[in-house]
């Protein structure tokens, strides 16, 4: 056996280890993420739309003793990243409808993942969409930055917490195909 087919076998062990009895806590892993993204962003909303700040100036969380972080699009592209990679990785412990529901937010993940590398690809060659004297996403094209990201986010969390919530319902007739214990104790 090849050492990158072993490596193979050892992912796709992890993968199914992790959506077996690991898959409660991977879950939550994945949660903690998605609520640290979402408290940058509402923090960002609250210093433009409450505090009055300029979009500039208004940095989320991190970005107000590490500016560079926000202006950085590795950081951005990087947390698309990992929800990208948390999805699929996460995806097999779902089964009948939190599958459909997780699949909806895979999907909703690969288009804002797609717009994230786009924002990296131009940040790093300095050839801006449609002229822009900036990175520019193609829906940015039509919505501002920061809107814009909030409603991704919606549009990627709120599948994902239905997808979640039908999950962990011990009394749903298709969670009996899970190998998780999620349900268990619901």
């Amino acid at each position: 056996m090849s050492a990158s087919t072993a490596t193979a076998y050892r992912i796709r062990d992890g993968i199914g280890v992790l959506n077996g009895r690991f898959h409660k806590i991977g879950l939550r892993i994945f949660a903690v993420i998605v609520l640290a993204h979402w408290a940058e962003h509402l923090t960002q909303a609250v210093q433009i739309y409450v505090l009055g700040w300029p979009v500039p100036e208004a940095r989320g969380v991190l970005g107000v003793p590490f500016p560079w972080l926000v202006t950085s699009e590795w950081m951005h592209y990087g947390y698309a990243l990992i929800m990208l990679v948390g999805f699929v990785v996460l995806r097999p412990g779902f089964t009948g409808a939190s599958r459909t529901w997780w699949n909806v937010t895979l999907g909703v993940q690969i288009w804002h993942h797609f717009e994230h590398l786009l924002l990296l690809v131009q940040a790093l060659s300095g050839a801006y969409l449609a002229g822009r004297a900036a990175p520019t996403s193609i829906v940015q094209l039509f919505a501002p930055r920061v809107e814009l990201h909030l409603f991704y986010n919606a549009l990627v969390t709120l599948p994902m917490v239905v997808a979640m919530v039908l999950h962990v319902r011990a009394d749903r007739a298709d969670n009996a195909g899970a190998r998780c214990t999620c349900a268990a104790e619901a």
